[in-house]
Formats: C-alpha cells, sequence, structure tokens
C-alpha cells in the first residue's frame, strides 16, 4: 500500500508541474507529448483521485478542465479498434464528424462532474462549498442539454436510417440507455435543487454516488457511440443520407459545438429514410462492427420495405395522407378551422369539434356578409393588414357560458411570398387551463 501511495505521489507531483507551466501560460497543445507520456501510466481509476487532490492543493480546477480533453484523446486511443472512425478523416460539418465532437465535449464534462463531486464530499470550507456547488448546477445544467441535442438528434434524424435496414435492435438499446441518462442527470438536478432538504452530509454521499453512476453511464455511452454506433453508421449510410440529416440537424441543436454548413455536392441528393433501398448486400454486412455481426448472427434480418406515398394521396410536405385520412385529422382536431381565400371568400371549414356553427351554405360567401354589419370594419381591417404583410396574427378570448373560447387570424403566404389567404382557429382552452403538474403515465383500467 505505500509503495503504492508513493506511486500516486510521485504521478500527482508530475502532473502537477505540468500544470503550473499551463497556469503560467505555456499552450497545453505544446505540452501534449508529456502529458501523455503521464497520464499514459495512470489507471482511469486514479485519474478523480490525482484530480481530487490537486484542487485540495489549490491547483485551479480550470487548469485541471484543459487537462480533461487530454483524457478524452488518451480514452479513444486506448479503446480505439479497426472499426473506429477518427473524426479528423471527416470533412468538418459532416453529421458524424460533429457527434464525434460532441462526445469529446460529453467525455470532458462527464469527468469533471466526477471531479467536482467527489471534491465537494471532501471540503469543509463553506465559500469553497458554495463556488463548487455553483460550478457543479452549470455542469449538470450543460448535460442535461446532452439529451436535448446529442441523443434527441441520433434517435430522431439516426435511428430511423438503421430501423429501415431492420437494424431495430440497435436503435431500442441506444434509446433506452440514452433515457437511463437523462434520468440520472434529471435526478442530479433535482438532488442540487432539494439540497437544503436533507442534512449536508447525507446530501453529498448521495451527489458523489449519483455523480459517479451518472458520469460512468455517459462514458459508457461515448464508448459504444465512438466504438460500435459510429462505425455501423459509416459503414451503411451515403452521402445523400448524410446531406438529408445535415439539412434537419438545426432543428435539435448541438452540444458545445458548432458545425459549420456541410454539402457533398449539388450531384448529392438528399435521401431520406423511406426513399433508401433496405436490403443491406453481403459486403455492407461485413463491414459493420463485430460486435453488430454478432448480435446479428443467426437472426434474419426484418427489411421495412414500405412506401411512403401511395396512390391517390395527397403531397403535404411534411407528409403524405389519403383524401379520408385528412378529414379525419380534421375531425380529431380540437380546434375548428375556417379558411378565407385571397378573395375573402370562405373556402373550406373543418368537421369535428365547432365552437360556432358552420355548414356548407357559408361557402363562397364573401367573408365580410359572414359577420354582423356592426363588426366588418374590424374584419377588413385585420385583412388589409394580412395582405400588406404589416401583422402576422390577430387574436381575441371571450365567454361563452362555460367555455372560454380563444380565436386567432393568422394570414397564409406561398412559397413566393404571395397572400394565399387567412387561417381562423378557434378552441375551448377551458379545459387546458385547469390542467396542473404532469400526467407521464397511462391510467387506462383494463
Amino acid at each position: 500500500m505505500t509503495e503504492l501511495l508513493k506511486d500516486r505521489e510521485y504521478k500527482k507531483e508530475q502532473l502537477k508541474r505540468l500544470l503550473l507551466r499551463i497556469h503560467e501560460g505555456e499552450d497545453v497543445n505544446e505540452l501534449k507529448e508529456e502529458f501523455r507520456v503521464v497520464l499514459s501510466g495512470i489507471s482511469p481509476l486514479e485519474i478523480p483521485i490525482i484530480e481530487q487532490e490537486l484542487v485540495r492543493e489549490g491547483v485551479s480546477a480550470k487548469d485541471i478542465a484543459k487537462m480533461c480533453d487530454l483524457h478524452v484523446e488518451l480514452f479513444r486511443e486506448a479503446v480505439k479498434g479497426t472499426d473506429e472512425l477518427e473524426e479528423r478523416e471527416l470533412p468538418d460539418g459532416h453529421p458524424l464528424k460533429t457527434l464525434y465532437l460532441e462526445n469529446k465535449e460529453i467525455m470532458k464534462d462527464s469527468e469533471m462532474l466526477n471531479l467536482y463531486a467527489r471534491t465537494l464530499a471532501t471540503t469543509r470550507d463553506e465559500r469553497m462549498r458554495e463556488e463548487i456547488l455553483g460550478v457543479l448546477e452549470e455542469i449538470v445544467g450543460n448535460l442535461r442539454k446532452v439529451g436535448f441535442t446529442h441523443y434527441n438528434r441520433e434517435e430522431m434524424l439516426t435511428f430511423p436510417y438503421i430501423e429501415r435496414r431492420g437494424l431495430t435492435a440497435i436503435a431500442t438499446v441506444l434509446w433506452t440507455k440514452h433515457d437511463e441518462i437523462r434520468f440520472m442527470v434529471k435526478h442530479l438536478a433535482e438532488l442540487l435543487r432539494k439540497r437544503g432538504e436533507m442534512p449536508w452530509e447525507e446530501f453529498v454521499e448521495r451527489f458523489k454516488e449519483k455523480a459517479g453512476g451518472a458520469s460512468f453511464a455517459l462514458s459508457d455511452m461515448v464508448f459504444r457511440e465512438n466504438n460500435i454506433y459510429y462505425p455501423t453508421l459509416k459503414a451503411l449510410l451515403s452521402d445523400g443520407e448524410w446531406k438529408a440529416i445535415r439539412m434537419q440537424e438545426d432543428e435539435f441543436g448541438y452540444y458545445k459545438v458548432n458545425p459549420p454548413a456541410w454539402d457533398p455536392g449539388e450531384d448529392v441528393e438528399p435521401l431520406h429514410p423511406w426513399e433508401i433501398d433496405p436490403e443491406l448486400s453481403a459486403e455492407e454486412l461485413l463491414n459493420l462492427p463485430r460486435e453488430i455481426q454478432q448480435t446479428l448472427k443467426g437472426q434474419p434480418l426484418e427489411f421495412d420495405k414500405s412506401e411512403l406515398e401511395r396512390e391517390g394521396d395527397i403531397d403535404l410536405g411534411t407528409g403524405y395522407v389519403s383524401i379520408e385520412e385528412l378529414k379525419a385529422i380534421f375531425e380529431a382536431l380540437p380546434v375548428d378551422v375556417t379558411f378565407i381565400d385571397r378573395d375573402d371568400r370562405v373556402r373550406f371549414f373543418s368537421p369535428g369539434e365547432r365552437i360556432f356553427a358552420r355548414t356548407p351554405s357559408v361557402l363562397g360567401r364573401p367573408v365580410q356578409l359572414c359577420h354582423p354589419p356592426k363588426s366588418v370594419h374590424i374584419v377588413n381591417k385585420i385583412l388589409k393588414a394580412f395582405k400588406e404583410g404589416r401583422k402576422k396574427e390577430a387574436a381575441f378570448w371571450l365567454r361563452l357560458g362555460p367555455k372560454y373560447v380563444y380565436i386567432r387570424y393568422v394570414p397564409l403566404f406561398g412559397r413566393d411570398g404571395e397572400y394565399l389567404g387567412t387561417l381562423e382557429m378557434t378552441m375551448d382552452i377551458e379545459p387546458y387551463k385547469r390542467i396542473e403538474g404532469e400526467k407521464r403515465l397511462l391510467d387506462w383500467k383494463d
């Protein structure tokens, strides 16, 4: 045991000297090789312990954070196999490179979470405790965004491509793990928020334990993604598929990276999941990571060959439906809709739930004649402002017996900006005003 402590003390002193040089202004990249030699002789299990001791001895946590980037690099090299694709081989802005870069940030933040949680548990100084708690709140707040950005993009943009090819089990396992991590990090945020409701010793022990578990889960997910999932995507997805993914990524956002635009070329058409040939060739199967090949061994793949657009469907821009389905959709909406065209004539009203009565006799009628004469000037004022592009909506709300009616008018425009007409949406919001708290589980009785 004594020899082990002496060895750790020696490694700690080596790290401290290097960190002091960073603090004095030396570039961490210029010290990379020296860090590599020192860190390569340290077990991953020792690193958090040594970091904790360095913080206690006054080494800046910010300087240690700079070193975490090297931890990530060493981690990647330690687990690197023949199937792993280094992100540097990919062009900037490529969705797969963005995922790799985000994983570097996730690894760093998961390490810092573990470091600060352990340091908090051994800190006696009240002022230092408050500072560490502030840093932990920031780290946990950041890590909650992993679920909204990094994991969400994988689930919504990449999973459909492998599911289409019959690899549904991979997506299911990863999504389950994602949700476990989301819960872990959410629980950490709740612990921090409720820390005043329990004895300090109980709080720090619980937080240290939960932070360690979350840190391990995040690191484990990085390993799974970098060494199994991303090589699978690399082996299967074409430039057209990546182009389609890149076109949609901004909708979800990113974790601590800001990828530039990327386009494989104008001659490459974006390919959505329903547009690809789902069957895997023998060559594609052989290019999959060994772990995936072993999972699939002896199990026939069920390729999803369903056609998205059927004969007679209407292309709505964001999907395809039949006339019958469209009518049923309008009937099910908890809002009634009326469309007035560019000539101010009523063209359509939805069936189903209605606040104000509508009959087919109203179709083709000038909207001005559908209102009392005393309010026609208001109708004309709204329509004029919409047509001139001066206003984007007009809203009203009123009591009608037990109903609390919300009415909203919005202008509709075509792709070239031309005015198409106005949409009136009306709904009873009284039932929604009574909703409180959350309901996440199905409460049906079988």
